[in-house]
């Protein structure tokens, strides 16, 4: 075991490790973090030579080796290295973006080193080193506590166990474990590997999950897929029937069968996710889960917490009343000795800039510190002035102060008209009680007012994020009228519900109350959790930030879970997207990014099927009727060359913005991929009459006119399938997509002119014939796509009022019944 084997003598517990020691340690035990055991470079390069692709691909080549077609052979042993270093590129990148970005978001600790509090890299503690665990917290390493009342911490990761657990003075903690109450000093005595957590961590596999649109874009390969094959065994059964060389056909049918499936489909779908986490990152959000950036295209409810969210976070003090107390200065400096200045807490920091001689601080010391959670609402201090007399200061909510101090009759009276004063201003109220040492009671000194000003981009940000068709909702642990008043400024509206108004039972007038409202008041963690639920029940994508520890399971239930800036440890594990910059104008960023990353998505499913349907109909139809191949297998090889590169750069691609959440809709999807692929088969047929009747070529001819006519309308097909609009129009494709098709379509067109030995070469009116031809069938796909469109829009809300109609009739019927 890790455990320390010097014993830390209380100087040494006072003053933490030195410098000097520390490294020693840390070259001795090794760093605070599990071991990664990472597969070898050669290793996952070669994986892409294994798996039922690769294989295809293999015994192709093997066949053709078989019958001494070289030519053959080396080109596809090319493309399987093609394809190898493609996809192993594509991952390497994306993996090693995501790793770039997930450093960003390693866990800090508090230590105390060198006789100084520092935060440091968790993966930097050591044993013996002293650190300070507070709510919120997650515990870097087994530790044993030494100083401070209690820690509760919640340990369900570890143990299974469902209810938090006390520790106290002299127990242990175990890594990985979240502070949920309280805050001690603690030693380390295990880390890394030799922690609880390290043991165990071997026996834990943490689940992939799959998002609903990959889900749909991988159905979209499967179905591919099925059909290819369907295609190919009807080929297969009428070309044995007509006595086909049966080595030849297998070959043939292989390599058709690669060409049509989307093998470059992962490669595409990863590098589109970590381009954006990528982008993202430079708007200072950090994705801690891939698939979320589909899921927040879909989002149509966004709940937001106030504090430091929609507002600076930067408290301001405001009026002072007092009631027991001599001025003003009394009333703060009880407030800040139940402070504690190293915490860098915000109320805390307000309250000692209100302080008019910080230095009268120095005459008294904290000997005990209770420090604020959101059962008790309260922090309390016993402090020991310079001539050692104790006594008690305490500041929370107004109401439990008041409560503490036996306010009643006109007091209490008097100071909840205060408090319900500075809430109509947007003030949040503090209230501030002492006691002595061996009284019984509590003395309300006074209630202190502060102010967190709304941030300067916050109601343009809602107004942005409404115009994406996300509805907003404020939630805020503040009273109703704290809320409404911030609401206004920010131009929320002002139909915000108690928490207490959420509905206990699911009767549709409570559910619509929860939809229609503009933000929520007076909310612990759990009414998060509550609310994320009843609007996920109704079929809302919904956003949810958060950035304490009780945030984590509302977090973590959100379609997208945000963790904010300046979150705790806990909940920046449970989000799937981390705010590393005050405010929210990043996730209207993340809208977009998510919104275009769709639309690439989408493209690209549309292009892959119309892509499948044109060259497999077509290859199979032309060979079943006309009784000769159309293409050879070597040309469908470098078709797939051809094609993939352009396919590679849709990652890059420029996309319109839609102006509303997208969802995945795979009517659409398949209808406009099927017209443009009908449409692109009975173009290849076209040409293939022309050059058969017209022109009069042979068979070696006409399979070169056949490529060139795929590899230039291939290319062109992307083009038509990334908009909705025609293909012309804004916004325009990207660059290096641009100059990616230019340069395979020219090196195509050199190809069918000189052959180079590959295939047999066509005359250069023979080519820009095909040219010509291919872009007249590209702008009638074009058309054809733009119509089905257009029609699948005008259908579309008579499906929605069938749909409304039957969900009401359904409603009404439950009611009666």
């Amino acid at each position: 075991m890790n455990n320390v084997s010097e014993v830390t003598d209380t100087a040494v517990a006072n003053q933490g490790l030195s410098s000097d020691e520390a490294a020693r340690r840390l070259a001795q035990y090794g760093p605070n973090a599990l071991e990664d055991k990472q597969v070898s470079i050669l290793r996952r390069l070669l994986g892409y030579f294994w798996g039922p692709i690769p294989w295809m691909i293999e015994v192709a080549a093997a066949l053709s080796a078989l019958v001494q077609h070289w030519a053959d052979f080396w080109i596809i042993i090319t493309l399987l290295i093609f394809n190898a270093a493609v996809g192993f590129w594509q991952e390497f990148t994306a993996g090693n973006a995501v790793a770039a970005l997930m450093k960003q978001l390693a866990l800090k600790a508090r230590v105390r080193r060198d006789g100084q509090w520092q935060e440091i890299d968790a993966k930097k503690l050591v044993p013996g080193d002293i650190v300070r665990t507070r709510l919120g917290d997650v515990i870097p390493a087994d530790v044993k506590l030494l100083e401070g009342d209690y820690l509760s911490v919640d340990q369900s990761a570890l143990t299974g166990e469902s209810l938090p657990v006390t520790k106290r003075t002299g127990d242990d903690a175990f890594s990985g474990t979240v502070v949920k109450q309280g805050e001690v000093v603690a030693e380390v005595t295990a880390t890394g590997a030799n922690t609880r957590f390290g043991k165990t961590a071997s026996l834990v596999q943490q689940a992939k999950t799959v998002s609903h649109f990959q889900k749909a874009v991988l159905s979209i390969g499967d179905y591919l897929i099925y059909v290819s094959l369907a295609l190919v065994a009807i080929l297969v059964i009428v070309e044995l029937h007509r006595g086909t060389d049966w080595l030849d056909l297998v070959q043939f049918a292989l390599i058709l069968t690669v060409a049509s499936i989307p093998v470059a489909m992962p490669a595409v779908l990863s590098m589109t996710m970590a381009m954006g986490a990528m982008a993202l990152s430079k708007r200072k959000a950090i994705v801690t889960r891939l698939e979320s950036i589909e899921e927040m295209a879909s989002m149509d409810v966004l709940c937001s917490d106030k504090t430091g969210t929609l507002t600076q976070n930067r408290l301001t003090l405001g009026e002072i009343e007092i009631f027991h107390a001599r001025d003003k200065q009394e009333v703060l400096l009880a407030a800040a000795q139940a402070s504690r200045e190293e915490d860098k807490d915000a109320i805390d920091e307000a309250i000692l800039e209100g302080l008019q001689d910080r230095s009268q601080l120095s005459v008294f010391r904290q000997t005990d510190f209770i420090p604020f959670d959101p059962v008790h609402k309260r922090t309390e201090a016993t402090i020991q002035d310079a001539s050692s007399n104790t006594f008690q200061v305490v500041k929370g909510a107004p109401q439990v102060i008041m409560e503490m101090a036996g306010l009643a009759g006109d007091a209490l009276t008097h100071a909840q008209q205060v408090v319900d004063a500075f809430a109509r201003q947007g003030y949040r109220a503090l209230g501030v009680a002492r006691r002595e040492s061996g009284s019984a009671g509590w003395t309300f000194l006074g209630i202190l007012s502060l102010f967190d000003p709304p941030r300067d981009d916050s109601a343009e940000t809602i107004a942005q994020t409404r115009a994406y068709g996300v509805s907003m909702k404020m939630v805020t642990g503040d009273n109703l009228s704290i809320a409404k008043q911030i609401a206004a400024k920010l131009g929320l509206g002002s139909n915000i519900l108690r928490a207490d108004a959420l509905p206990v039972k699911d009767d549709g007038t409570s559910i619509s109350a929860v939809e229609k409202a503009d933000g929520f008041a007076e909310v612990f963690p759990e009414h998060k959790f509550d609310i994320v639920k009843i609007l996920q029940k109704h079929n809302h994508i919904t956003g949810m930030t958060g950035d304490g520890v009780n945030d984590a399971p509302a977090l973590k239930q959100a379609d997208v879970g945000i963790a904010v800036s300046g979150a705790t440890d806990a909940a920046r594990a449970a989000a799937d997207l981390v705010l590393t910059a005050p405010g929210l104008s990043v996730i209207t960023h993340a809208i977009e990014e998510a919104r275009r990353i769709f639309e690439r998505m989408n493209a690209y499913a549309i292009y892959r099927i119309s892509e499948t349907i044109r060259i497999m109909f077509f290859v199979v139809l032309a060979m079943v009727f006309f009784d000769f191949y159309p293409i050879t297998a070597i040309m469908i090889i470098l078709l797939a060359f051809f094609n993939d590169v352009p396919i590679m750069t849709i990652a890059y691609d420029h996309t319109g913005l839609e102006k509303n959440p997208v969802r995945w809709n795979m009517h659409q999807v398949i209808s406009v991929a099927t017209a443009m692929g009908v449409v692109g088969v009975v173009g290849s047929f076209g040409m293939l009459l022309i050059a058969m009747d017209w022109l009069h070529l042979n068979v070696a001819q006409i399979q070169t006119y056949v490529f060139l006519k795929m590899a230039i309308a291939g290319h062109l097909v992307l083009f038509v399938a990334r908009t909705k609009g025609h293909f012309w129009e804004h916004p325009w494709p990207a660059p290096i997509m641009i100059w990616s098709a230019v340069i395979t379509k020219l090196a195509a067109t050199l190809l069918a002119a000189y052959g180079f030995g590959l295939i047999t070469p066509i005359t250069w009116p023979e080519i820009a014939l095909i040219w010509g031809y291919s872009f007249a069938s590209a702008l009638l796909t074009d058309w054809v796509k733009v119509q089905v469109y257009r029609h699948m829009s005008q259908e579309a809300p008579r499906h929605r009022g069938f749909l409304e109609r039957l969900q009401k009739s359904l409603h009404v019927s439950g009611h009666r019944q």
